[in-house]
């Protein structure tokens, strides 16, 4: 991927899109005995996520299944977006484009399976975990070097934000001052 191409797409985003199994988890679901379920979220993750808020940019999710633990923590990140349940994804994209007021230009998705695929062909710039099937990674503008639930969603945040030359503005707006970068 050259750089300037994805500068170029990121320049315009207002929103970055997630799914959360397998991307912001690793895919597990642990099931409990009362009926509930668990799921393990990359902390690191949760932190991209509120420098990206910090550079101006809205998140949210769109997921296929629905747990009160990913809106319990989107709701702690501070997320624009939150779409659980959802079996036409790309449906609730055209949905949420509308009630966000933005463009599919303006939009960055991250995916990790064939469902995701209407959404991530859709968008400006989409990313596929490392370990996402073939047919996802084919399709993505972005493959990062981390799997699902390992810190992918904090790699592509990163990398939109050093994109678009605001990595050192989002970190100083939760008060760390980083040594130049790569």
């Amino acid at each position: 991927m050259q750089d300037g191409a994805l500068a170029e797409r990121c320049r315009a985003l207002k929103l970055i899109l997630t799914d959360v199994d397998g991307v912001m988890t690793d895919g597990t679901v642990l099931l409990l005995p009362d009926g509930r379920e668990a799921k393990s979220f990359h902390i690191r993750d949760g932190l991209a996520v509120v420098l990206a808020h910090g550079a101006g940019l809205k998140t949210g999710l769109l997921s296929g299944r629905s747990s009160e633990a990913v809106a319990r923590r989107a709701q702690d990140l501070g997320m624009a977006v939150v779409r659980q349940g959802v079996r036409d994804k790309e449906a609730a994209l055209r949905e949420i484009l509308a009630e966000q007021a933005v463009t599919a230009q303006e939009v960055a998705y991250v995916g990790d399976d064939i469902n995701d695929l209407p959404v991530m062909n859709a968008v400006a710039l989409s990313a596929a975990p490392a370990d996402a099937p073939f047919e996802v990674r084919a399709a993505a503008f972005m493959v990062l070097e981390a799997p699902g639930g390992r810190g992918c969603l904090r790699e592509f945040i990163e990398a939109v934000l050093r994109a678009r030359g605001e990595w050192e503005r989002a970190d100083a707006s939760i008060g760390v001052r980083l040594p130049a970068g790569p």
